[in-house]
């Protein structure tokens, strides 16, 4: 019994393995009036998930673009500063992405985007409970690891504007006390004048 459930913790995690790819996590700078593309090769009925945020630049907004082999198009984001894109491909073949800053002239932008997907493997019926089980928290594991790297990107964003925002109430205090300063100085200057006597 013992090296009955040891076999089928063995299978499953080499199933495991041969199902899911890692997920490869990418963090881009993307120039001004540029588009940068990428591209996976799938066969039918495996899966991929493109998941992407702005981190800095401009109104933090791309626009996103996906097709599949033939050039069709199977996702356009337009302005967006976060998007989750999944699909199944439902041919073989190259399925390209691409993220594009070409409606701006000026400003760069950061871009960080993961890319997860699953091999698909034909079930031949025969699965056992674990290995469902498995699969289905492997599936979840990913999901809360793309909620945390999204949380991440979100409090660097927070944190920057938060600093950045304490730094301008800083210098506007500064420039406050030295224009009171000044003001109290003058005051004495011209009430000690107007009390003068001239001679």
């Amino acid at each position: 019994m013992i090296l009955r459930s040891a076999a089928v913790m063995i299978k499953s995690i080499v199933v495991l393995s041969l199902v899911f790819r890692l997920a490869l996590a990418h963090r881009i700078d993307l120039p001004a009036s540029r588009k940068e593309c990428f591209f996976e090769d799938l066969h039918v009925n495996d899966k991929m998930t493109v998941t992407y945020q702005v981190g800095g630049g401009g109104n933090l907004d791309v626009d996103f673009l996906m097709t599949d082999p033939l050039g069709g198009n199977i996702a356009k984001h337009t302005k967006e500063t976060t998007g989750t894109v999944a699909i199944t491909a439902d041919k073989d073949g190259r399925y390209t992405y691409c993220f594009s800053n070409e409606m701006s002239t000026v400003s760069d932008k950061q871009v960080s985007f993961n890319v997860h997907g699953v091999i698909y493997v034909a079930d031949d019926g025969i699965v056992a409970p674990v290995e469902r089980e498995v699969r289905n928290l492997a599936i979840e594991l990913q999901a809360v690891k793309d909620e945390q790297e999204y949380i991440v990107m979100r409090e660097r964003t927070h944190r920057n504007t938060a600093e950045s925002t304490n730094d301008r109430v800083k210098w506007w205090s500064i420039a406050q006390t030295i224009l009171l300063f000044g003001v109290c100085g003058w005051q004495v200057y011209y009430l000690k004048s107007f009390f003068e006597v001239k001679r």
